[in-house]
């Protein structure tokens, strides 16, 4: 298996499952309603539904630098505002969740081995690499997964206590 499957396995597992360490992203948000990913549970925490978007936002970003483009997300891009709290629209920022993170696997998957060691566009630090950069939205997938699960319980408390 080539270092670029190996890292898009990573990056599947860290979202979908399989996971060493426990529960993935999607394992994590099964049974998360609107309402859950929408609350406040911990004062000045960014909600769940924050968080998901956050990281299809950083999916994103990785697949545009793959691609060449030297790109840094604006504030409103990083953490997009949640406007509608519906269901339909919970549903909606999920799908399109999955939907960028198969774009950003395929994306690893296919990436030549041969250019693992460039250079990030845009990017200036030496050790800002396309491997460091593939296995960091991995790490990143699991950072905000641990976040979203203490969310969760953390809701459910609030909820339970009404």
């Amino acid at each position: 298996m080539s270092e670029c499957l190996r890292l898009a396995d990573q990056i599947r597992r860290a979202f979908e499952g399989e996971a060493w360490h426990g529960d993935s992203l999607l394992e994590i948000l099964a049974g998360v309603t609107a309402k859950t990913a929408a609350a406040r549970p911990i004062a000045n925490a960014h909600s769940i539904w924050e968080l998901v978007l956050h990281i299809a936002t950083w999916d994103s970003v990785v697949i545009r630098r793959a691609g060449g483009a030297a790109v840094e997300p604006n504030d409103d891009e990083n953490f997009p505002p949640v406007k509608d709290t519906s269901e339909a629209a919970w549903q909606q920022a999920v799908d399109g969740a999955k939907m960028t993170h198969a774009d950003l696997v395929k994306t690893v998957a296919a990436f030549p081995e041969s250019r693992l060691g460039e250079q990030v566009p845009g990017k200036t630090e030496s050790y800002h690499n396309f491997y460091y950069l593939f296995s960091g939205i991995a790490q990143h997938e699991l950072y905000h997964a641990g976040q979203i699960a203490l969310l969760k319980k953390a809701a459910a408390s609030v909820v339970r206590s009404k």
